[in-house]
């Protein structure tokens, strides 16, 4: 069998999962003697003013990506091609690039791009689900995508007039959700339920589960507005002033948002939160083995956090928002607790319920790490995935 991966890789600047996943992805077919070719774009190229309007158009249709690829489907001939991110490079001209070539399509859902301007289905720091079944021409007029119209039309003509098209419902074979949370959600989007199946990320090469711990939370990820770390705070500085068994927390990452993340912490002369700003992989597995548990305050949906797989490898419980496909990845009382999304108060009586039972932390952390073995490793990933090629193959036949 031989697969043409296919990946938009974003800004280096602003790395995002999906460029990890695609990456572990090559690997693992490769491991398993799948031949394997790629087809990759980078954001990287998307550097000066001109770039940005040429963008634009590229966007909705890109001539040199439908040349490229369809010579390269030609001369490669695989059986699939298989898709993690068309934005902003590829374009959805790829799709019709592997029909007129005969080759089947599949797409991996990472986010909410194809029906939400920002991809999040998030407006003004809450979940906003309007442009669900319609045109998204309401992320245009209200500027979702970096608070711009500029920036937000492109995505929702594009996303439009591919709608309009038929290019999601027709151009592509099969899709592939992280979650059932995001496959129900996906379906109300419009997309065929038959042509959705539902694989989660993977880890390669996990790390060892480690049941003792230095007494700390945890957050690990990019720090923005909907990753709710405001509420976070506020959260530990609830326990901080009403229980004697302090919290303390290490939030790894960069953003934005952190400078005045800092600064908040400074004037409340909080000393239990500490910044440790990006680290590499090794880092922060290191950092997590150590941890009494890690906590995910987001304010959006998630399709599927990858840090919650390396969390659960680690063998520790996860605290996190009760929403979207974090609440069905964290079995509540089994592998974490969650919490009432945006609320402080609920969040600090889980952080402090965590820190005051320790045998039950403990037991979560092994459950997480059962969880781990059973779902989100390697082996288990390939399974699933070429199981999917093959039911796709099948069709195209």
């Amino acid at each position: 069998m031989k697969i043409c991966l296919v990946h938009n890789f974003y800004q280096s600047t602003f790395p995002s999962g999906e460029d990890t996943v695609f990456r572990n992805e090559v690997e693992l077919l490769k491991k398993n003697g799948i031949n394997v070719i790629t087809y990759e774009k980078h954001n990287d190229e998307i550097a000066t003013a001109f770039d940005k309007v040429k963008t634009t158009l590229t966007t909705l249709w890109s001539r040199r990506t439908y040349r490229e690829l369809k010579t390269l489907l030609k001369k490669e001939r695989p059986d699939i091609a298989h898709f993690h991110n068309i934005w902003y490079l590829i374009s959805p001209s790829a799709y019709y690039a592997c029909k007129d070539a005969g080759i089947p399509v599949v797409q991996t859902l990472h986010n909410f791009r194809y029906f939400c301007v920002n991809g999040l289905l998030m407006r003004d720091g809450r979940i906003c689900e309007e442009c669900i079944g319609k045109l998204p021409w309401r992320g245009a007029r209200y500027g979702c995508y970096r608070d711009s119209l500029l920036y937000s039309l492109p995505l929702a003509l594009t996303e439009g007039i591919h709608s309009i098209a038929g290019t999601w419902k027709n151009k592509v074979d099969a899709y592939i959700a992280l979650t059932e949370f995001g496959k129900r959600k996906f379906i109300e989007c419009g997309l065929p339920e038959d042509k959705i199946f539902v694989k989660p990320n993977f880890l390669s090469d996990p790390p060892g589960a480690n049941y003792s711990h230095k007494g700390y939370g945890i957050f690990l990820g990019r720090i923005s507005v909907e990753k709710g770390l405001n509420i976070l705070i506020d959260a530990v500085n609830i326990v901080r002033l009403n229980s004697k068994n302090h919290a303390s927390l290490k939030i790894v990452g960069d953003g934005p948002p952190r400078e005045n993340l800092e600064k908040t912490i400074s004037d409340r002369k909080m000393n239990e939160i500490e910044f440790l700003g990006k680290k590499n992989f090794h880092e922060c597995m290191e950092l997590l083995q150590q941890s009494r548990f890690l906590v995910l305050p987001a304010l959006c949906y998630e399709n599927f956090p990858l840090v919650i797989r390396e969390a659960y490898a680690c063998g520790k419980p996860v605290i996190a928002s009760r929403l979207g496909a974090m609440a069905e990845l964290v079995e509540d009382g089994r592998t974490g607790l969650l919490f009432e999304p945006g609320n402080p108060e609920d969040l600090a009586d889980k952080i402090q319920w965590m820190t005051e039972h320790e045998t039950e932390c403990i037991k979560m952390g092994k459950n997480s790490r059962r969880v781990f073995e059973e779902k989100y490793t390697a082996e288990k990933n390939f399974e699933i995935l070429i199981n999917i090629y093959r039911s796709v193959l099948s069709k195209h036949s």
